[in-house]
């Protein structure tokens, strides 16, 4: 893979489907701010861009069954019927069957007109590339529309890379639609997406690359946690990509200062950037965070406010 290479896949006027995972925002009181999480889900499906709900950005490896079912029940409510939405198939820590697990909350979700993601787990870590791709083969028998994931340890333990072998045997999973990558390195993103278009074209890779969010350039679809800060910023910059409009060069500039500010190590601090630059921005009633995720320095909004006014959001 060279430059020369890299340079000739990008897709002029490629029309880009984006999903931004919502942070679940908490009032002063460390309450879930309900009306505010709903309030941001309906302007963001406005804007044009899916919500992806109980994902890491939601707090999903914190919530418990019946958090997780509250916020379905939420987002549904927020949304009416028949609009889609993503959410978080998640099983980490639990006991039992693998497959069982995973097609219990994955009922749950679609019970509620929602698409599954299956967020990954260390019970299949270390198994041959045959026994994962069979897992995920039974775990989605029988249902119209699934997502993958591969998330790199950075964001949490329980996430892998996967290798080429079991990529391909996944794309092969008809029930399974897509992936999201999040490894946040291009050329395994790059590969990533050389694989799909010669075994199977219509396969989704959402880059989850928040240091990297011009992958839409090369083929790559996103589902985000940096798009919840400002979904209808990436909504604009998705509609001058398809355009062809010169502008998109410095809207993504911007987007991506503010993705490399909140993105900093430690990386799960994320969410609470993400609480910061939404309240600063007025959508959410405080930068309040779940009690157990980490947290940034007290002097985190006055350089979000910068990435804020660059945006013309402040």
């Amino acid at each position: 893979m060279t430059i020369k290479t890299i340079n000739e896949r990008r897709k002029l006027h490629r029309e880009v489907q984006g999903i931004a995972a919502a942070l679940l925002p908490y009032q002063a009181n460390g309450q879930v701010a309900v009306a505010a999480f709903q309030r941001h889900l309906v302007a963001t499906h406005r804007a044009g861009l899916m919500n992806a709900v109980n994902m890491d950005t939601g707090y999903v490896n914190y919530l418990n069954d019946r958090e997780k079912l509250e916020v379905l029940g939420w987002t549904r409510e927020a949304l009416g019927e028949g609009v889609p939405f993503v959410a978080g198939a998640y099983i980490e820590g639990r006991e039992g069957d693998v497959v069982s697990l995973y097609r219990g909350q994955m009922e749950a979700i679609i019970g509620m007109g929602g698409i599954p993601i299956l967020f990954q787990t260390t019970r299949l870590h270390g198994k041959t590339p045959g026994e994962k791709v069979a897992a995920y083969q039974a775990a989605c028998r029988g249902y119209s529309d699934v997502l993958g994931f591969e998330l790199g340890r950075m964001f949490a333990p329980n996430g892998e890379i996967f290798d080429r072998d079991t990529v391909g045997g996944l794309m092969d999973i008809p029930e399974l639609k897509g992936m999201k990558h999040s490894s946040l390195d291009r050329l395994v993103e790059l590969d990533r997406l050389a694989l799909r278009d010669a075994r199977r074209p219509d396969f989704r890779i959402y880059t989850g690359n928040d240091l990297g969010i011009n992958m839409i350039e090369y083929g790559s679809d996103y589902l985000l946690g940096l798009a919840t800060f400002a979904p209808e910023k990436f909504a604009e910059r998705d509609r001058l990509w398809k355009t062809g409009a010169a502008a998109y060069y410095a809207l993504s500039d911007a987007l991506q200062y503010l993705g490399d500010v909140a993105f900093r190590e430690p990386v799960p601090a994320y969410k609470h950037s993400a609480a910061a630059f939404l309240y600063l921005t007025g959508r959410i009633p405080s930068p309040g965070t779940h009690p157990r995720s980490p947290e940034r320095p007290a002097w985190e909004p006055e350089i979000l406010r910068s990435c804020a006014e660059r945006l013309g959001l402040a």
